[in-house]
């Protein structure tokens, strides 16, 4: 008897765990953030890699491509989405002759989408230009030759290139938000997955829930 007594309990909480595990993922992914912010790749022949040397630090050669990309996405890396222009050195600086004690580095500039935008700015149409610069220059002075105004924050993070965006720095925009939906980062799926298949679990669960406790009744009043 005693055995049986437990079987509704037993069904009971295995049902609660189940929601629970359900829910769990769900919920852990509210919580997440997206960053909007510029980020920093180099071009080659296999075309964008991210950029693992900040700006200052980095000092192209002659025949370097620098590309630049406003983006709004979770990662602050390599997964981020790359700059949309190719890294096309040749074509970019067709038209900009040698000249000595500098060197051309080709620049290329992505202001990203309309929903990677803050509120109330549009971004310019994605464009390449080729920068003639002293050959010591880094890459914050080359792209200062071709983009300027440029703002950065007080610890030295770049916020704005071509003066794009207005405000802002690096700004943390939670995940799901107006702002952030459909971003076209990594984060954006747009599928509205999670909620719809944890409803349709939970209504599974239950079902089965609901049958074990009644087959547990059924044995108990036999």
């Amino acid at each position: 008897m005693a055995r049986r007594a437990a079987a509704p309990v037993t069904a009971a909480l295995a049902l609660l765990g189940a929601i629970g595990a359900l829910l769990g993922p769900a919920a852990g992914s509210a919580h997440a953030a997206d960053y909007r912010y510029w980020s920093f790749w180099k071009g080659g022949a296999d075309g964008w890699a991210f950029q693992q040397v900040g700006p200052t630090g980095n000092v192209p050669a002659d025949g370097a491509v620098d590309g630049w990309r406003f983006v709004l996405s979770p990662d602050g890396g390599q997964d981020a989405p790359r700059p949309s222009l190719p890294a096309d050195f040749s074509a970019i600086c067709a038209n900009t002759a040698p000249q000595g004690g500098h060197k051309r580095v080709a620049v290329v500039l992505d202001f990203g989408t309309a929903k990677d935008a803050p509120t109330g700015e549009k971004p310019a149409e994605a464009r390449s230009v080729c920068a003639s610069v002293p050959t010591a220059a880094n890459s914050a002075e080359v792209l200062a030759a071709v983009a300027a105004p440029l703002r950065y924050d007080s610890g030295g993070l770049l916020c704005a290139i071509a003066g794009y965006p207005r405000a802002g720095c690096g700004e943390q925009v939670a995940a799901g938000s107006d702002s952030a939906a459909g971003s076209g980062g990594p984060a954006d799926k747009g599928d509205g997955g999670p909620a719809v298949g944890v409803i349709a679990g939970i209504g599974v669960v239950v079902l089965l829930g609901a049958g074990a406790l009644w087959q547990a009744r059924r044995r108990r009043t036999r």
